[in-house]
């Protein structure tokens, strides 16, 4: 598969994207789908308290009707969209709570984790029985996708592998997303690394791939500061999910702190922060976090912020491919 045959798909979905945005951005308005700010977040966030959320709604709804026309028969495709709408309706269901109940948080932790290890098992489960493929990854940088040093993991341990991989990118990327544009353009920049390697080595990914590049560049016209939609849980858990099973069928999750670098960072604040302020009796590691609100109370704008993330999601992608 050609790398031009991969502009139509992208194209279209990016079409249907730019398309739902302006007629589910209304309705969101009027079901009053409006986004809860927390009290103990940045004072600057105050100000879009009602702006309409679950606009992770489009992503999927573009991925989806790309998919159906451009689906090749390729099981691979269909896996990948199963962990995206997956985690999406974990998401979903998570947005929902909030909006009805006009709370802050949703489900609960636990509620959140069974749910997506229930996902992740089916995932793994699919990927070893039903795609037939071993359980092994691409070392990064060496010597190449497909001459490079594959780790063969005993089944057990791959498995273990996975739940991990796929729990933490998917809340990785719900961490990230918490400023107008940033969670979007990070995983676009991701997207795009996966449909060219797609293009090279897994052309079942190659739709799916697409149709998510397509979707987010049409959503980020909407998304960016200041944002017209939030994508909510239900975006960036979908989006988690995309990240990861592409990954993993790739055979490249090693790659995902590389290129999910800022997903990585994310977490990893917000853990340092809790483990900090319990072991030292309520002193804090960071301004806020995750760490994108520590940059913001140091004085960063928003879109700042949003550039030099994405600028070194950009670069850690163009390391990524060195290392393939």
């Amino acid at each position: 598969m050609s790398y031009f045959s991969t502009f139509i798909p992208v194209l279209v979905s990016f079409c249907v994207s730019v398309i739902l945005c302006p007629v589910l951005i209304p309705l969101l308005k009027k079901l009053k789908f409006g986004q809860f700010i927390r009290e103990d977040g940045p004072g600057t966030h105050l100000k879009k308290a009602g702006t309409p959320t679950m606009g992770g709604v489009i992503i999927l709804m573009a991925t989806l009707i790309t998919v159906i026309l451009f689906w090749d028969h390729e099981k691979e495709t269909l896996l990948v969209l199963f962990a995206t709408l997956g985690f999406g309706a974990v998401g979903f269901l998570d947005d929902f709570i909030k909006i009805v109940m006009k709370r802050s948080m949703g489900l609960t932790a636990w509620q959140k984790l069974i749910l997506q290890l229930g996902i992740a098992v089916v995932f793994v489960v699919c990927y070893l029985k039903v795609l037939h493929l071993k359980p092994e990854i691409l070392l990064p940088f060496s010597g190449g996708i497909r001459s490079g040093c594959y780790l063969l993991m005993p089944t057990g341990m791959f498995i273990l592998f996975v739940l991990l991989v796929m729990l933490g990118t998917v809340n990785g990327t719900n961490f990230t997303d918490g400023l107008d544009g940033l969670a979007t353009s990070i995983t676009l920049l991701v997207a795009v690394f996966f449909l060219m390697v797609s293009v090279e080595v897994c052309s079942g990914l190659v739709p799916v791939a697409s149709a998510v590049s397509g979707a987010l560049m049409g959503f980020l016209l909407y998304n960016v500061y200041p944002a017209r939609v939030f994508m909510g849980d239900t975006g960036s858990l979908a989006l988690g999910g995309f990240v990861s099973s592409a990954a993993l069928i790739l055979k490249l999750p090693a790659f995902i702190p590389i290129v999910g670098m800022i997903y990585l960072v994310e977490v990893l604040s917000v853990i340092l922060q809790v483990g900090w302020f319990k072991l030292t009796g309520g002193k804090r590691l960071f301004l806020m976090a995750p760490i994108h609100h520590h940059f913001e109370q140091a004085g960063w704008s928003e879109t700042r912020v949003v550039t030099v993330f994405s600028v070194i999601t950009a670069l850690m992608c163009l390391v990524a491919f060195a290392g393939l």
